[in-house]
């Protein structure tokens, strides 16, 4: 079991996501997703030996609140979910992401997809990873995205576990081209000038 700490952007780029918020967590976090487990699971509301085990934390308010997420591996009776989410809202504040984000966070942003990558010429150069990480994180900088290179960094480092997956990341924040389109754009740019 994990408790990722994620930033309030982060909660607001999950448009397509569902889950249960917990406000005011203090102390150890494991314990409270250890705890909040096994409440859930007396209540009969986690089923068949499910639990929540990839939660993430994140400050709001002054507050340490935790992000319960409803993925796949988790089976849940939702019934039974909202009404103890009603019945202990005074003591956990518990409320659905979809509900916290647009009341408490201003809304969703636009999705990651949809926001504009910039060029980056990857093909042609020296093809070791750290390589084209390092041009891709010094492009994204340059187009202030300096938020996005570190997080592509990370994901590479953290989860990536060949070159191919890492490829595939630094192509989701960098439209990867060539070095020869960059040396074509230059020359045309100086055919201009003549």
């Amino acid at each position: 079991m994990s408790i990722k700490t994620i930033t309030t952007d982060d909660l607001r780029k999950m448009k397509d996501s569902e889950g249960l918020i917990l406000q005011g967590c203090g102390g150890d976090l494991r314990e409270w997703q250890d705890g909040i487990n096994d409440i859930l699971t007396e209540e009969k509301i986690l089923l068949d030996g499910s639990k929540f085990e990839n939660c993430s934390s994140f400050e709001h308010d002054g507050m340490t609140c935790l992000l319960f997420p409803f993925e796949d591996n988790v089976k849940l009776d939702m019934g039974r979910l909202a009404v103890w989410r009603l019945h202990s809202h005074a003591a956990f504040g518990g409320t659905w992401l979809s509900d916290y984000v647009p009341n408490r966070l201003g809304g969703f942003s636009a999705q990651q997809q949809e926001r504009q990558k910039p060029d980056c010429p990857l093909i042609g150069q020296d093809g070791n990873i750290f390589n084209l990480m390092g041009i891709a994180a010094r492009t994204l900088r340059r187009n202030g995205m300096s938020e996005q290179a570190n997080e592509m960094y990370d994901r590479i480092t953290e989860t990536a576990g060949s070159y191919s997956e890492a490829l595939n990341i630094i192509g989701e924040y960098v439209n990867i081209t060539s070095t020869e389109d960059d040396e074509m754009d230059e020359y045309e740019g100086m055919e201009t000038r003549l």
